[in-house]
């Protein structure tokens, strides 16, 4: 263009970036999946974790509140007549051996000056054996521990011993087990345990039972101080 007679260049703007769309914004409908996706994994490990709480709450209730037996599901005994409910029953609280066993305690001095009794008072354990006159009788035959153990003060020579009285030797005692002591020390200074045990064959109706020779040195402050017993192995 002229003006006045003054001519000026032509003048042409570029714009770098024409050659170029303009970039386009990001859509938001392609980022709506993804959260979905979040949301819903989200929204299953609180589901987990909520179920697992109710289930261990239900245990933990069960285990401090078990539910009362229903009486009318008890035992029924089945025969030929048809199922009959029966009453039931308490569990045996004590456990039965299985093989014959005696285990007596508080020994005391009454038949004879030497053959040493038992207490009787406090149920003892005698299972397939009896007990007479301060003897266990063997009810039946086999190998059988034996043993007893008495307390007493020291003095002079002691002797504890356990014998056998069987009907093959009528009027005869057989040693099984003995010891000695023998102490300078003055009597009623100091105390000391005897005890003795051993493996025997016995028949049925033989009887075993504990002597000692000074009767005077027992000490029976205690009936588990001094036991005696037997049991088949």
């Amino acid at each position: 263009m002229a003006e006045c007679g003054v001519h000026y260049p032509s003048v042409f703007v570029v714009d770098s970036h024409k050659a170029f769309p303009p970039p386009l914004p990001p859509r938001l409908g392609r980022m709506r999946p993804r959260a979905g996706v979040a949301q819903t994994l989200l929204f299953l490990l609180v589901s987990l974790a909520l179920c697992g709480m109710a289930i261990e709450a239900c245990f933990i209730y069960r285990l401090y509140n078990p539910e009362p037996a229903d009486s009318a599901s008890s035992a029924k005994i089945i025969s030929d007549k048809g199922a009959r409910p029966v009453p039931t029953r308490r569990p045996n609280p004590v456990i039965l051996p299985s093989k014959p066993v005696a285990h007596l305690t508080g020994g005391s001095v009454h038949h004879g000056p030497e053959i040493m009794s038992w207490s009787t008072d406090a149920d003892p354990l005698l299972y397939k054996m009896e007990y007479k006159q301060g003897k266990i009788v063997i009810q039946k035959e086999g190998y059988y521990y034996v043993y007893s153990k008495v307390f007493f003060v020291e003095g002079s020579a002691f002797t504890h011993s356990m014998n056998q009285e069987t009907p093959r030797y009528l009027g005869k005692d057989i040693p099984l087990l003995q010891s000695r002591r023998y102490s300078r020390k003055p009597a009623k200074e100091a105390h000391s345990n005897s005890y003795l045990g051993g493996v025997f064959h016995l028949f049925k109706d033989d009887s075993i039972f504990v002597k000692v020779k000074n009767t005077s040195q027992i000490v029976r402050s205690q009936a588990c101080e001094n036991v005696f017993g037997a049991y088949m192995i």
